[in-house]
């Protein structure tokens, strides 16, 4: 006789949609830091149930988007520079292996990816430059041949997608990132693992240090903001 299992609530792919819906509030600055949430707010704001509302925040606060508010209710977590650097310590290795490993096949980055980078980053849309930096890194991970690569960066790319929301509409050299980036394509094309590793883990370092920079300066006005209120 074949094992009972247990009936699942809500369909997952509506708690998914929940999820990446509530990730992209708390990303773009919609759901700001440290504001309170409810299960009952969201789930009207959202059109659905509360159910699904429920497991996706039960996933946020799994992931460290969200956190026990004083009281009741949850909260969205504080954006920490000290979290975020060590997040990028990780992506700064994964990026050059996949590098190295992408370049050892002179794999070719399609070209379309930097010109759509290019445009978003003349644009005004954070959300469309952070999906186009995102999506030309995954296809040097998906290039490397390598798939644990892709799936242990998704982890981090959660949080790095919302440290780059809070700061990316500030930064001035956003065109210039996506020369760095035709540099990284056009090493790996030419198969010189060194260089494409090289410019990669240059090209993550210097990422960290203008997002924390920035990160930080961006916390302090809030926290002067509020001890003067």
């Amino acid at each position: 006789m074949p094992a009972q299992l247990l009936q699942i609530a809500a369909a997952p792919d509506l708690v998914d949609q929940v999820y990446r819906a509530l990730h992209d509030a708390i990303s773009s600055g919609s759901l700001a830091p440290g504001e309170r949430i409810t299960q009952e707010d969201l789930a009207r704001r959202l059109a659905v149930s509360r159910q699904p509302v429920l497991q996706a925040l039960r996933l946020l606060k799994k992931d460290g988007f969200v956190l026990d508010a004083p009281g009741r209710g949850l909260l969205v977590a504080p954006l920490d520079v000290d979290w975020m650097h060590k997040v990028y310590q990780v992506r700064g290795a994964l990026d050059v292996l996949a590098a190295r490993l992408a370049a050892a096949q002179r794999h070719r980055i399609d070209p379309k990816l930097i010109e759509r980078g290019r445009r978003a980053a003349r644009g005004r849309s954070v959300e469309a430059m952070i999906e186009a930096d995102a999506a030309f890194h995954h296809a040097i991970y998906a290039a490397s041949g390598n798939l644990l690569i892709a799936q242990s960066a998704d982890q981090h790319w959660r949080h790095l997608r919302r440290a780059m929301g809070a700061v990316l509409q500030s930064v001035p050299q956003r065109e210039s990132l996506w020369d760095e980036h035709e540099a990284i394509a056009k090493a790996i094309a030419a198969g010189n693992v060194d260089r494409a590793a090289r410019l990669s883990d240059a090209h993550v370092t210097q990422a960290a240090q203008t997002l924390g920079t920035r990160l930080a300066a961006r916390l302090s006005a809030h926290a002067n903001q509020g001890s003067t209120a």
